[in-house]
């Protein structure tokens, strides 16, 4: 079966390894350079598969007026005569409710565990080189109020199968001495053992590599540009590219936030709107006081994942700015975050900035499987997960088009008002129309 993924950031690559491990000519586009170069460059760098509560979850509506009005807040708002902001603003403002937040929670729980097992087999399996990590990952509270809120959260994790430890300042300390430095302010932490870190981009490379180096390589087109879909009745004729036509036998769209201008050109809206981030990535040196495991400060909204000789620091949330710009002024309050969590950094020169796009859907659920047009497939909007979920996800789609079981109910992520069909279903529709 020949398959089309448009999208070669960690989505589309993880995408095209499990269909091509299915047995399936794939081909990979891409209108970029290279494989990684978006939103997957130089993000958060954790696998935080506990940590997938959404977004959109009602403690965050009381915090929404000082972040908007604060310049160093975590969060930040550019009003824009746009109607996709606003429609996506009011989405999420709706799916801001108690029982809508913990429903979305235990749904991307199952898909985090099951994102989980398959990086690990990935990695036993081929051996990439990402600075992969298995230390962990500490949420750090300053404050006793939002401390004592989280214990239910951990309860409520608890029930879905989620082994979390809470800690006194002191054993936050013990278990990660880099934080000596902020140790008075410390009201307690949550540790999570299973969590990951890794380095996003190199796993992106390591793929690439991995694919095309097969019995059957998967193919990479870059430099090629989506510009449309071709529709002849109820499925997909072929793509419109800046470097020609290309034609397949299914195709899936995996290309992080331009997702929604290519799918609505067929008429389909998977609410997907890009909401951008920061991050610095900081040399160590023999001095250095860096965390061996992932960390979260809560309080300002940032992370700290721990890559070989390298600290990736992320975090800021600005709504409006869709440019890949970095701006000025929020690298300058990461930074200053970073001097107050970790004073004895002591890193090897300055940090690398960068600043990147996340293509994020209101209620913080990507949409995973078949369309109304029967070769055409989605794995769009993760979010701020996009790394964490990319495995899980990607082999979700698998099943689905292979039309086997999967771990995770598919019915959970699909676009609503689709029927399933596999991939069997169009390559016998294919066959039928060559023989016609």
């Amino acid at each position: 079966m020949k398959i089309v993924v448009i999208g070669a950031g960690i989505v589309g690559l993880t995408t095209a390894y499990y269909l091509s491990r299915d047995g399936h000519s794939v081909t990979v586009v891409d209108g970029g350079d290279g494989a990684g170069l978006r939103s997957s460059k130089a993000n958060g760098a954790q696998l935080s598969y506990s940590f997938v509560s959404p977004l959109a979850d009602p403690a965050v509506l009381p915090k929404i007026p000082s972040w908007l009005l604060g310049r160093k807040s975590p969060l930040s708002f550019r009003p824009k005569a746009d109607p996709d902001q606003w429609r996506w603003l009011f989405a999420f403002l709706k799916a801001c409710r108690a029982s809508k937040a913990q429903k979305t929670t235990a749904e991307l729980l199952q898909l985090g565990v099951y994102s989980r097992s398959l990086v690990h087999e990935l990695v036993a399996r081929e051996k990439p080189r990402f600075e992969f990590g298995s230390s962990g990952k500490l949420l750090v509270y300053q404050d006793a109020k939002s401390f004592t809120a989280a214990q239910s959260q951990v309860e409520f994790q608890a029930s879905l199968g989620c082994r979390q430890m809470l800690l006194t300042p002191q054993q936050c300390l013990e278990r990660e001495p880099s934080l000596e430095g902020i140790g008075k302010t410390i009201a307690g932490g949550i540790f999570t053992p299973t969590e990951d870190a890794g380095d996003c981009l190199q796993l992106c490379t390591e793929l690439e590599r991995i694919m095309a180096s097969r019995a059957q390589p998967v193919a990479f087109r870059y430099k090629t540009k989506v510009e449309g879909l071709r529709i002849e009745q109820d499925q997909i004729a072929g793509l419109r590219t800046s470097q020609g036509d290309i034609t397949a036998d299914a195709y899936v769209i995996a290309n992080g936030v331009g997702a929604q201008h290519l799918a609505r050109q067929v008429g389909i809206d998977p609410y997907v709107y890009p909401l951008k981030g920061y991050s610095l990535t900081y040399e160590l040196g023999p001095d250095s006081q860096a965390p061996k495991a992932s960390v979260s400060d809560l309080r300002n909204k940032v992370v700290y994942a721990r890559l070989g000789n390298r600290l990736r620091v992320a975090g800021m949330v600005d709504i409006g700015d869709t440019t890949m710009s970095i701006a000025r002024h929020r690298i300058a309050s990461l930074r200053q975050n970073v001097g107050r969590f970790f004073p004895h950094l002591n890193p090897i020169g300055e940090p690398e900035p960068w600043a990147g796009l996340r293509p994020a859907r209101p209620d913080g659920k990507p949409i995973i499987g078949a369309t109304r047009f029967k070769n055409l497939w989605l794995n769009v909007g993760h979010g701020a997960l996009g790394f964490t979920l990319a495995a899980g996800s990607s082999g979700l789609l698998a099943d689905q088009m292979a039309g086997r079981p999967s771990q995770v109910p598919a019915a959970i992520f699909a676009l609503k008002g689709i029927r399933e069909h596999s991939v069997a279903d169009a390559s016998r529709r294919s066959a039928r129309r060559s023989a016609a």
